[in-house]
């Protein structure tokens, strides 16, 4: 019973630091220039994003070529510019975290 316990306390502060992680590289890329976890600003927020994209197959892709290449239209007229400071895995890391947000 107390190796399970232990072993859930551990897993819950892996990954509430897995996603401070996250949130830093979002920081420090300059994602929350634009965006909020949970509110709209100049882009939408990253809870409006996971519920958008939830349950496609190709949505993970999709959005890592939108974090590194930009886009437009699909939010309104704002585009979203490129970002080339960021790399492939970073945006793969950083999408996988904004698709867990709900």
């Amino acid at each position: 019973m107390k190796r399970s316990l232990l072993l859930c306390v551990v897993m819950s502060a892996f990954a509430s630091t897995s996603a401070f992680a996250q949130a830093d590289l979002a920081k420090a890329k300059n994602c929350m220039a634009c965006h909020a976890v949970a509110n709209k600003l100049v882009g939408p927020s990253y809870k409006d994003v996971a519920a958008k994209y939830a349950g496609q197959k190709a949505a993970e892709d999709k959005l890592v070529q939108k974090v590194m290449k930009g886009g437009a239209g699909v939010w309104g007229p704002v585009p979203m510019p490129a970002n080339p400071q960021v790399s492939e895995a970073e945006a793969r890391s950083l999408v996988k975290w904004v698709m867990a947000q709900k």
